[in-house]
């Protein structure tokens, strides 16, 4: 089925992330940490951690620091302990964003996204507003001229819900989010290497935002996604590449 452009969107997105390499190890270590104590030290059994640890080798993070992380989080050595929050506000023209934290420290984290939220162009929302606004999914991204007729006849074999094909010809594969880890192994055993590949909060009803709304829109995200508190920003604006 056709859909809605987003390549541009996901290429900046990468480039964006690639820029702030220096902060995404001290995301990986408390998403390790908090997945390896809620769900034990043993990625078999563990899917949370198994995620974690991928982004940790994507990362290029040494194996030992992941390791002494794992480690200290199920063993009985004093450490931080972090609390996951999610925050829910609007962008620039009433897009819907949501903002997962983990934080030892809630009073700060929530003056830093109301800040940014408030200085910005945007506004705190109350729990609920714009989360139902969104799909706790499995998503995996192929570039366009990946063989369309291939991904959709793994990933539906392996489980998939659905495969979308945008208009660039980018292709979309997305899964329930129990699902993601059987479908991304089956599409790698097949040859298939998605451009992105993540358990995500995807938009249902996303929002087209171009000039000065896009780039206003990109510049709250940025600082959002700034925050040291801050692990993921999920919003429904499609911002015109044009702006980006």
């Amino acid at each position: 089925m056709a859909g809605h452009s987003k390549w541009a969107n996901i290429q900046h997105r990468k480039g964006r992330q690639d820029e702030k390499r220096g902060k995404v190890w001290t995301r990986i270590i408390r998403e390790i940490t908090v997945a390896a104590r809620a769900g034990g030290g043993d990625l078999g059994t563990n899917p949370r951690l198994r995620l974690a640890v991928d982004r940790a080798k994507a990362a290029n993070m040494p194996a030992d620091r992941v390791k002494y992380n794992i480690d200290k989080a199920t063993g009985n050595q004093e450490g931080v302990h972090y609390e996951e929050i999610r925050y829910e506000g609007y962008g620039i023209g009433g897009a819907a964003i949501l903002v997962d934290t983990m934080t030892d420290n809630k009073v700060r984290t929530v003056a830093e996204v109301r800040h940014a939220f408030s200085k910005h162009g945007g506004n705190m929302g109350t729990e609920g507003s714009v989360a139902f606004q969104f799909k706790h999914c499995g998503q995996l991204i192929f570039a366009p001229g990946t063989n369309e007729d291939k991904v959709m006849e793994v990933a539906l074999e392996a489980g998939a819900e659905d495969v979308i094909t945008d208009d660039d010809g980018a292709i979309e594969v997305l899964t329930a989010y129990v699902d993601f880890e059987a479908v991304r192994n089956a599409l790698d055993a097949a040859g298939l290497k998605p451009e992105m590949a993540e358990v995500t909060m995807r938009p249902e009803n996303p929002i087209e935002l171009t000039g000065d709304d896009a780039v206003r829109m990109q510049k709250l995200l940025d600082v959002l996604e700034e925050l040291d508190d801050v692990q993921a920003v999920y919003h429904n604006a499609q911002i015109d590449s044009a702006a980006l």
